[in-house]
C-alpha cells in the first residue's frame, strides 16, 4: 500500500504542472496581421522611374484597393492586431502605402500615407426594413383559412 502513495503524489505534481502551463498559455495574446502589411525591405526593392507594374505586383503582391477615378494609383493597406482572452482585438500598428504609376505603367512614386486614414466606427444597429411588424401570434394565426384552391382539371399555364 505504501508504494501507491508516491505514484499518486507524482501524478498530482504532473497534473498541477500541466494545469499551470495551460493557465499561463491561455493568457498569451493572439496577434494577427490583416491586409497587405508591407515591410520597408520590400519597398526598397522598387525604384521610381525603372520599376514597372509587373515588378510591383511581383514584389508587393496584389494591391488592397485602387483609386476610384485613377487606375494608376494603387493602395496597400495593412494592420496588426492583438487580442487578449475574450476582449475585442486592438489595432497595434497600421500602414497605408500609395503607389503611383505614370501613363506608361512605370512606377512614379511610392510613399507611406500618414494620418489620413479615417477611423470608421462599427455601428451595431438594425437596418429598418419596410413591411409589417407582426407579433408571433399574428404570424401564426394570420394564414388560418387561407388555402390554395385545388388545381384539378386545369392545364398548366391557365388560370
Amino acid at each position: 500500500m505504501r508504494q501507491g502513495k508516491p505514484k499518486i503524489e507524482g501524478m498530482k505534481k504532473i497534473l498541477l504542472l500541466l494545469a499551470t502551463t495551460l493557465a499561463l498559455t491561455a493568457c498569451a495574446p493572439t496577434r494577427n496581421t490583416n491586409g497587405m502589411y508591407l515591410d520597408e525591405v520590400d519597398i526598397t526593392k522598387l525604384q521610381a522611374g525603372t520599376s514597372t507594374r509587373a515588378d510591383v505586383l511581383q514584389t508587393l503582391g496584389t494591391p488592397s484597393t485602387t483609386a476610384v477615378f485613377d487606375e494608376n494609383t494603387w493602395y496597400y493597406v495593412g494592420q496588426k492586431t492583438e487580442k487578449n482572452a475574450f476582449f475585442d482585438a486592438k489595432v497595434t500598428d497600421k500602414k497605408v502605402y500609395e503607389v503611383k504609376f505614370n501613363e506608361e505603367g512605370v512606377l512614379a512614386s511610392i510613399q507611406q500615407v500618414e494620418g489620413s486614414a479615417i477611423n470608421v466606427p462599427i455601428v451595431r444597429r438594425k437596418t429598418p426594413t419596410s413591411g409589417h411588424d407582426l407579433t408571433a401570434a399574428q404570424q401564426l394565426l394570420g394564414n388560418l383559412g387561407r388555402f390554395n384552391k385545388s388545381s384539378k382539371g386545369k392545364t398548366p399555364g391557365t388560370i
